[in-house]
């Protein structure tokens, strides 16, 4: 009953699949298009017509003039050519067409499979959800770009950026979770309390971790202190408490905010080496034993990765450290949401 269940939504699950890694693409082209100052290049939202890139020069121009009305372009970037101008539009265009490839594979199989009955009554509120949360996120992101189309603001505010992020990696948890309910046998969900609560805790301190990871990208503050394991020369670096209130520094300030998460990170990895420790008590050859070496391996290459990107933040943030960085952190939760998925069996005792 079970195989022949598991083998009719096995289809929907890989559809969910690949919507999960293209969410993973997504997340990563904001990250380098945040770090290469492209969100704000392009000044207009027409989801149709804004698909294809001017076409001409005179197109570029016209685009390229309305840049030049706003802040970013007027107080840092006035010395830009036509040339540069393109540059920057192409990670904000790229990572809007990205969005709207998404839109597509997630519409079509849907209609795609109502058609051919293969989601039944218990999808229906789930996919529901799914639509709203990734509608949701859209209407965000250009909220947040719109926010900083003026002539005040240089970039898109950091706070606004990291509710961005989370949103996407709420939607990113929720379609993994979805995933997992259509295609994991109910032999291998345990019943391990203990370790389900040890489980959730992680997921918490590890979202506070992502939100002061998309503060610190926001904010470029990898370049004030490029040194490790000591801050600037320092264990407590000077300057944290500066900015006239607690609240402002632990959110504002981009020395506190390095301080943080450094700190945030090796708490995460004492804890994941803890669970490891303890998700070998699951039961033997169950999958969930089996994958307690994955957040293992992902925290301690995290760790690496945010080291790396800190030494080579002289001048600039290294792009292609920063999106690794940035990219094994979301395969380190959805690694945590999987484990947490093995242990909510509730009807069986530890």
């Amino acid at each position: 009953m079970e195989k022949s269940r598991l083998k009719q939504q096995r289809p929907v699950a890989i559809w969910l699949y690949i919507g999960v890694g293209m969410l993973i693409v997504q997340v990563l082209l904001g990250g380098i298009t945040r770090l290469t100052g492209s969100g704000l290049s392009i000044t207009e939202w027409q989801p149709i017509l804004g698909a294809l890139p001017p076409m001409n020069e005179a197109a570029w121009q016209a685009a390229f003039d309305k840049y030049k009305e706003i802040a970013q372009f007027q107080y840092i970037n006035n010395h830009f050519t036509l040339s540069d101008f393109k540059a920057i539009y192409f990670w904000e265009w790229f990572h809007r067409d990205w969005a709207r490839l998404m839109g597509v594979v997630f519409i079509i199989p849907f209609i795609y499979f109502v058609v051919k009955k293969k989601i039944d009554r218990s999808m229906i509120q789930p996919m529901i959800i799914l639509f709203i949360l990734g509608g949701l996120q859209g209407a965000i992101g250009w909220i947040m770009v719109k926010s900083g189309l003026n002539q005040e603001d240089l970039y898109v505010s950091h706070i606004r950026l990291s509710i961005h992020f989370i949103s996407a990696l709420v939607l990113l948890g929720y379609v993994f979770w979805f995933a997992l309910k259509l295609s994991t046998p109910n032999r291998e969900l345990l019943a391990v309390p203990r370790l389900r609560r040890f489980n959730i805790w992680l997921l918490v301190i590890l979202t506070l971790q992502l939100i002061y990871g998309a503060f610190m990208a926001g904010l470029h503050a990898a370049l004030s202190a490029n040194t490790w394991p000591d801050i600037n020369g320092m264990w407590w670096p000077v300057g944290m408490f500066t900015q006239g209130g607690i609240l402002t520094d632990i959110t504002h300030n981009p020395i506190t905010i390095q301080f943080i998460h450094r700190g945030l990170a090796y708490i995460i990895t004492i804890l994941v080496v803890m669970w490891w420790w303890k998700a070998a008590e699951a039961r033997p050859n169950s999958l969930l034993r089996a994958l307690r070496y994955l957040p293992l391996v992902l925290v301690f290459l995290q760790v690496v990765l945010g080291v790396l990107t800190l030494l080579g933040s002289r001048v600039k943030i290294p792009i292609m450290q920063a999106i690794l960085h940035q990219g094994v952190g979301m395969l380190l939760l959805l690694s945590l949401i999987w484990t947490l998925f093995l242990s909510r069996n509730k009807a069986v005792r530890e």
